[in-house]
């Protein structure tokens, strides 16, 4: 193993704040892209997910000893959203980030299919997650991955369609390699 190459593993307690740069660098892109209201609400939630007690996991990416890149995990729609009528009770993945710099080298991948692998090991059968078409290179590498669309587990945010995957864990190419 190189110094170079990149380790996924659980967050502890000393990764917060280095979790919050990179959700911060990570998803400052759509900061012009929202109405500013909306980008403060969009960015106290993504802050306050940190701490959420509700999240099962955070998973971290690190190279070089640096925190590049996190995902997290909750076991079910109540506790990813607050939102019991979606009836989702799987694993969901949400705020997935990779800091601008480490884009290209694979750690959404490698968070993504982490997650998958621990999702599978807690006994799930599928994992899911929600996105926008504001996202739409997360998109494209979602599907890229096998997730497939879940219509039936959209949700609205104001106007925005906010578009359900899921990965049916058990015959994930993913997990193959």
């Amino acid at each position: 193993m190189t110094d170079s190459s990149i380790i996924i593993r659980e967050a502890v307690q000393s990764d917060q704040a280095a979790i919050r740069e990179v959700l911060l660098d990570a998803y400052q892109q759509y900061e012009f892209t929202l109405s500013e209201d909306r980008w403060a609400a969009y960015k106290e939630s993504i802050l306050l997910a940190v701490d959420s007690a509700e999240t099962r996991a955070r998973l971290v990416a690190v190279r070089n000893d640096e925190v590049i890149g996190s995902i997290f995990i909750f076991d079910s729609s109540v506790l990813a959203y607050g939102l019991p009528e979606l009836g989702i009770e799987n694993p969901i993945i949400r705020l997935l980030a990779v800091s601008q710099k480490a884009r290209g080298l694979g750690v959404a991948t490698e968070l993504i299919r982490a997650s998958a692998k621990l999702s599978l090991e807690w006994g799930a059968e599928l994992l899911h997650l929600h996105t926008s078409d504001m996202m739409a290179s997360a998109v494209k590498l979602y599907e890229h991955l096998g997730f497939e669309r879940a219509f039936d587990k959209d949700l609205m945010n104001g106007d925005v369609v906010v578009k359900s995957y899921r990965l049916h864990l058990k015959e994930a190419a993913l997990l193959q390699v």
